[in-house]
């Protein structure tokens, strides 16, 4: 017997947001104590999602990270824009963040990008920046 769906989609559904409630990473400690929540849990977030390469870690879903490797040996004006892309789609994959802008791009040494950025959240802004050798 085939399962019925119809009538499924005609029942009220209540959309739920998680708690950002999460463990605290203490960076320059090398440590996790304690916990964070709203705008220090998604600073948290954003590094943890830009510094994690994408599709190279099996507990982590392929959604999320971000994909740097394939930018080696390319041209800077196909980088840039490239990079401003990934960053945008790497972190609006998470509902507490609205929109990613002012890319910012410096070279301080052949082969390496400093990128800024401003990460617009539900809680408020976040300063970011990534270094990426190309």
């Amino acid at each position: 017997m085939i399962p019925s769906t119809v009538g499924f989609l005609d029942q009220d559904f209540e959309i739920e947001n998680r708690p950002s409630f999460t463990y605290q990473m203490q960076r320059e400690a090398h440590l996790i104590r304690g916990y964070t929540d709203g705008l220090e849990a998604v600073k948290q977030a954003v590094y943890k999602i830009i510094m994690t390469e994408r599709y190279q870690y099996i507990m982590y879903s392929w959604n999320y990270g971000i994909e740097l490797l394939d930018l080696f040996g390319e041209p800077v004006t196909y980088v840039c824009p490239e990079l401003k892309r990934r960053i945008t789609e790497a972190l609006l994959c998470d509902d507490r963040i609205q929109s990613v802008d002012n890319f910012e791009f410096d070279f301080p040494q052949k082969g390496v990008i400093h990128v800024t950025f401003i990460v617009h959240t539900i809680f408020g802004d976040i300063q970011a920046e990534k270094e990426v050798n190309f």
